[in-house]
């Protein structure tokens, strides 16, 4: 550290400084604060963002529910479109209306959709869920199977169980189906659906 005998050396000293660093320091300001107002905007426009896909995502559900096929064409369009949660609501929500119609093609492809538009390991566990059982439904068990497979998390154990039993018992495997079914009834599962898959289990006995 410099020891200075007057205050006219600090003042030189400064000087001498801001001369060899002037330049840096400038560009780093400019920097630093380019960042801080990006970031503020970067915030403020994800914000806006959200929350005019939340109330555009309100419009869409009213729509779907409501079963007019312009209004379908639409919440189409935005679930394709909004590569956010509420895209893969709106796709969850399109899927349910597609698969009360037994359009199980187009709610597979609305499922898969919403797989794409959210990375929230819970409500692609959910939309999984959701094709796993259309795919049984459209006899394509293995391709169920796989889409089990993709499930984590101790809080789906007993839901992948039975489904995963369905998609076997769907493939003429007995055994497999009663396997899966054993194991989701001895899990942490509500006592419904445990209950439901030891009725299956004495189904497959009798």
């Amino acid at each position: 550290m410099e020891i200075y005998e007057n205050d006219n050396e600090q003042v030189d000293a400064v000087k001498r400084f801001f001369a060899e660093n002037g330049k840096a320091l400038v560009v780093g300001v400019v920097l630093g604060i380019g960042a801080l107002v990006g970031w503020r905007y970067w915030n403020s426009h994800q914000a806006e963002s959200v929350m005019a896909s939340s109330l555009e995502y309100q419009t869409v559900t009213d729509a779907v529910r409501a079963d007019n096929p312009a209004t379908l064409a639409a919440a189409e369009k935005f679930a394709a479109g909004t590569k956010n949660t509420y895209g893969a609501l709106a796709a969850l929500e399109l899927a349910q209306k597609y698969a009360d119609n037994n359009d199980l093609a187009k709610a597979a492809a609305q499922l898969q959709q919403g797989l794409a538009n959210t990375t929230d390991e819970n409500l692609q566990a959910l939309i999984n869920a959701r094709l796993a059982r259309v795919q049984i439904q459209q006899k394509q068990s293995d391709a169920a199977l796989k889409t089990l497979d993709s499930i984590k998390g101790e809080g789906w154990v007993a839901i992948v169980a039975d489904l995963r039993g369905e998609a076997l018992l769907s493939k003429g495997d007995k055994q497999g189906a009663r396997d899966a079914w054993s194991k989701g009834s001895n899990t942490d599962a509500s006592p419904a659906l445990r209950e439901m898959m030891q009725m299956k289990i004495n189904n497959l006995s009798s």
